[in-house]
């Protein structure tokens, strides 16, 4: 099925029997993503609202319920673009299997994007404001696009659309000082491809053109968030995925995606800014208001018929989880050809993706000498922290596998191999005084904080505990020890309140400091509420490395700075208390919930997901 527009999507999904109507008025401020977040979480199929309050168009969530789902979409294309990579990874398997590449070269050729001069997106024009005013969480600053395909040309080539970047940028509809009907937000991260043109823009002392798409094909909204490598535009990607070469519109506006629903072009000023925020995002808590870029709104287009897709993010897992997934399922082959000596990263969404990245590597180095510490993986590590979006990994936990048996999806195992190898007085490496993903409020400022490098190889010097250690004792006010895992321990402390609550970490390890049976318990974790982190895997993963900085809050017993090297010899500590200068966490607002509560007595298609 090669979607040109969201009606596609939601028909085909129909036919498959993966898709509900919900035809009662229902409310975009709040209403919409409480079901949203209740129907992807109880593995529900995708919902077509056809009465929108206050809007006259309908609107559709959970396009992307699950990978199966997502598979399922992508099912006429998904293995061609698989055999692409392969051919990509290795050209000579083309001529070696010559039927099973067969498709390669017609696959290849939709691919290159190409100019029309008119799309079914122009058909009709409407005014910003009565486009849909989704709002997520309570303290969203205002209406959001959720879905955004934001697209910009390269002030130096405006028309080349190999030079063009699509990203998944969010944008903010109304609220704050935004003119209604003229501007909306733009919110982008560091290392995003859009940021390169605004910079040439700005040393061109002239406007950015950008054109925001939400609908058409799906492959658009997967090839804006698909890491790509500079150099190779998203729609090359987005051609081969939808099964059709992409067409944009050309004018004296940034190239407009043709079939997408919806468009909202216009110009960024370079230098001007304006308040954008508060939003609920992917790592489970409040991006807070900061001064971002803003466009001046030209034109406002829709197509026949159209449906305004959307989505919301928040803790994860959330429908964006399932895009992780396929990116992981479409990636992993590629990593060694990007990275040498690196067989697979995984960057666990459970923990807001950039928090936790797994590696594994390769330990190369004269391999006759039997060395039974990190050397190569240490190399390996550096790549990565120096690749693209990889490079905003917070923690980095890396390992080789000679035996390829680990496999690195399995967060819980491949934490414990390490656990079971790490050596705290020399496998620590930290990056102090650096950059970290903008949405991550743990560090000491919008996109400062730092960074570690936790690299272990070799045989295990260690078995890890099964249980609370009969003898473990704590100091005042740090309590409830709970297990997480074998080898891993966390702690109730007392509340945060600012520097002096340091003195906490230094009372636990100097406590801790003469219980030489702690050796099978490596890592600890101070947390506020210990029975939450350890009653799953996924709370420790998210509070553990959402809350804290590492350079600040990892500490250990028996600490001892070598050469400038830092390191511990007993458990390594981790704070990850809720600090001061935290955002504030995602809750929902309780009369909503209540509502969304009423709504599952009803007994209809939707009520068993809600």
């Amino acid at each position: 099925m090669k979607h040109r527009s969201t009606r596609d999507v939601v028909e085909d999904l129909r036919a498959g029997g993966r898709l509900i109507t919900v035809d009662d008025e229902v409310d975009p401020n709040l209403e919409m993503a409480e079901i949203q977040r209740r129907v992807y979480l109880r593995g529900g199929p995708a919902i077509l609202f056809t009465n929108v309050r206050g809007c006259k168009f309908p609107m559709a969530s959970n396009l992307f319920a699950s990978l199966d789902q997502a598979r399922y979409l992508f099912r006429d294309t998904l293995e061609r673009v698989r055999r692409l990579i392969e051919v990509k990874l290795d050209p000579s398997a083309l001529p070696k299997s010559p039927m099973r590449y067969a498709g390669v070269p017609m696959t290849a050729l939709t691919m290159l994007p190409r100019f029309t001069r008119s799309g079914a997106v122009q058909a009709n024009q409407c005014r910003l404001s009565e486009l849909p005013a989704l709002k997520s969480w309570p303290m969203d600053g205002g209406s959001f696009v959720t879905l955004p395909q934001v697209l910009s040309a390269d002030p130096a080539a405006p028309e080349n659309l190999m030079r063009v970047n699509l990203g998944m940028y969010r944008v903010q509809l109304a609220g704050n000082e935004y003119d209604p009907e003229n501007q909306v937000g733009l919110h982008y991260q560091i290392h995003r491809g859009i940021g390169v043109h605004h910079r040439a823009a700005m040393d061109r002392n002239e406007s950015l053109q950008v054109a925001i798409t939400v609908g058409g094909s799906p492959a658009m909204s997967l090839a804006a968030v698909m890491p790509l490598p500079e150099g190779l535009t998203e729609l090359t990607f987005a051609g081969a995925l939808s099964g059709r070469r992409v067409r944009m519109i050309r004018g004296s506006h940034a190239p407009v995606y043709a079939d997408a629903d919806f468009a909202i072009v216009g110009r960024v000023d370079p230098t001007a800014t304006m308040p954008e925020g508060p939003f609920g995002d992917h790592l489970g808590y409040y991006s807070l208001q900061h001064p971002f870029p803003f466009m001046k709104v030209e034109h406002v287009w829709h197509r026949k018929d159209a449906i305004w897709p959307f989505t919301v993010v928040g803790r994860p897992p959330q429908e964006d989880t399932t895009f992780g997934q396929l990116i992981h399922e479409l990636t992993d082959p590629i990593i060694p050809t990007v990275i040498p000596g690196v067989k697979a990263v995984h960057a666990v969404d459970a923990a807001g993706v950039h928090p936790l990245l797994l590696a594994i590597g390769s330990e190369r180095y004269m391999p006759y000498l039997k060395v039974k510490e990190p050397q190569e993986l240490l190399t390996q590590a550096n790549a990565i922290l120096g690749n693209g979006q990889l490079s905003l990994a917070k923690y980095l936990w890396i390992t080789d596998d000679p035996d390829d048996s680990i496999k690195i999806h399995d967060i819980g195992n491949f934490m414990q191999h390490i656990l079971r190898r790490v050596d705290w007085r020399r496998d620590l490496h930290f990056h102090t005084k650096t950059t970290i993903d903008t949405l991550d409020y743990s560090g000491t400022g919008l996109n400062q904080g730092s960074k570690v490098v936790v690299a272990a190889t070799g045989q295990p010097i260690r078995e890890l505990a099964t249980e609370i250690p009969s003898g473990l004792s704590l100091p005042d006010g740090i309590s409830e020890p709970k297990l997480v895992m074998p080898g891993v321990i966390a702690v109730k402390g007392p509340k945060y309140g600012g520097d002096a609550s340091r003195e906490d970490v230094q009372r636990l390890t100097e406590h801790l400091a003469n219980q030489p049976h702690l050796e099978s318990v490596p890592l600890i974790t101070l947390c506020d509420d210990s029975e939450f982190a350890a009653a799953t895997l996924n709370n420790w993963l998210w509070l553990t490395f959402t809350r804290s900085n590492p350079a600040i809050d990892v500490d250990g017993v028996g600490v001892q700075v070598v050469a400038k090297h830092w390191g511990c010899r007993g458990p390594l500590i981790i704070d990850a208390r809720v600090k001061p200068h935290h955002a504030p966490p995602l809750v929902e607002d309780a009369e909503v919930t209540a509502k969304v509560d009423a709504r599952a007595t009803r007994g209809d298609e939707l009520a068993k997901y809600l």
